[in-house]
């Protein structure tokens, strides 16, 4: 997906959210994603399931490692839940 332009401040001003969730949930449209970013928070897991009515997977690494094999574990369960 293409990012809109980061914000001075990103924050999103309502509830506390990162500026990039809006943009990815309207981007989805319905449809299920994963994100893993090392800034998401409770606050964007809690408006993602409020305001998509699709699968989403909310996945944070800690920017100091990266992704790893823990990670990808969780990533492919979630891929293979979808299948059931």
């Amino acid at each position: 997906m293409d990012w809109p332009q980061r914000p001075d401040d990103p924050t999103d001003e309502w509830f506390g959210l990162h500026w990039k969730t809006r943009p990815l949930t309207e981007w989805a449209a319905g449809r299920s994603f994963i994100w893993i970013d090392d800034e998401i928070t409770d606050r964007d897991r809690e408006w993602v399931s409020a305001h998509h009515r699709g699968r989403a997977l909310l996945h944070h690494v800690d920017p100091r490692i990266g992704l790893q094999r823990n990670d990808f574990e969780t990533l492919i369960e979630w891929i293979a839940a979808a299948d059931n």
